[in-house]
């Protein structure tokens, strides 16, 4: 892999801030999009090169591999008309003017894999979900649908392009795990709703590793559901996350006050799929975090 060059967006986020260093010891030159100061992105990220427009890259050289993670926190904000173009914007907007100015280079990349979310396949219940569900028509489908399609110009040009339809992702400081732990350890939590709704979740380091994994599988194309292959429900989610914590979980929130507080949003917690990773799992991928308790202890800090 060594002197293979990367662009990576989305680099100071949550998965990026993993993915970055891996990938440096992995041997490859990595250059990161962002909008931070360029000291603020290497503190981050380690010994990359930042990279504050996407213009930079026009008519450039080109990469070796391209990995799109670019997007506004999707349950950061209220569901406004405005808030929902920001994080149409914020994928699908940033991810056409990628895929022109990767166009306009002297070569293209030989691998891009781009971020999705299992949110493609809108409301499931409880049914398995594979790459092959017929998606549900609603806001989240139509999100993730319109970001992988942006990206398929390169596909049409020969490039190797992977979507990666992540989950929900657990790992230490930072994404949604924060925002449950300071009730959770005060003895406030519990389950969202009925609680039978399934959290296709998956761990911070198996999303990068499956990142890594498509990168460099050469016969890895397509969709990948990028979730543990232990999906649970909300109820038994946060009774683990309690148990791991030492702490009861008594506190329902009720499906009225979501939907109050959150509006639509708040079908992101009250539905969700039994996504399975049935492709990652056929081809060969080997989860390090399978099972949730384990997935926990190791985010929060309480190894078992």
């Amino acid at each position: 892999m060594a002197d293979k060059s990367v662009l990576l967006t989305g680099g100071t986020g949550f998965i990026g801030q993993v993915l970055s260093p891996e990938l440096l010891r992995a041997g490859y030159k990595v250059d990161v999009l962002s909008r931070q100061k360029p000291e603020a992105v290497q503190a981050l990220c380690g010994r990359v090169t930042p990279i504050s427009e996407l213009s930079a890259i026009n008519g450039g050289p080109g990469y070796d591999v391209v990995i799109n993670l670019a997007g506004e926190g999707i349950a950061e904000k209220r569901w406004s008309e405005a808030r929902k173009q920001s994080l149409r914007d914020s994928r699908i907007a940033l991810t056409r003017e990628l895929v022109t100015g990767l166009l306009s280079c002297e070569r293209l990349p030989e691998v891009m894999v781009s971020g999705s979310a299992v949110g493609y396949y809108g409301a499931q219940g409880g049914q398995p979900v594979t790459e092959t569900t017929t998606p549900k028509d609603e806001f989240s489908h139509r999100l993730c649908a319109d970001w992988e399609h942006a990206a398929s110009p390169l596909s049409d040009k020969g490039v190797r392009v992977c979507y990666s339809r992540t989950g929900v992702v657990v790992g230490r400081d930072g994404g949604f795990l924060d925002r449950m732990l300071l009730p959770f350890r005060l003895g406030l939590g519990g389950r969202i709703g009925s609680g039978e709704q399934y959290m296709p979740w998956v761990h911070r380091q198996d999303v990068v590793r499956a990142i890594q994994w498509m990168v460099e599988t050469d016969s890895a194309a397509g969709a990948y559901n990028v979730v543990s292959p232990n999906p649970v429900s909300n109820r038994a989610f946060t009774r683990t996350l309690a148990d791991v914590l030492g702490r009861p979980a008594l506190f329902p929130v009720p499906a009225t006050v979501l939907k109050l507080a959150l509006g639509e949003m708040s079908q992101l917690l009250l539905t969700g799929q039994k996504a399975l990773p049935e492709r990652l799992q056929t081809e060969g991928f080997e989860f390090l975090y399978p099972d949730l308790d384990a997935a926990l202890r190791e985010a929060v800090g309480k190894p078992g």
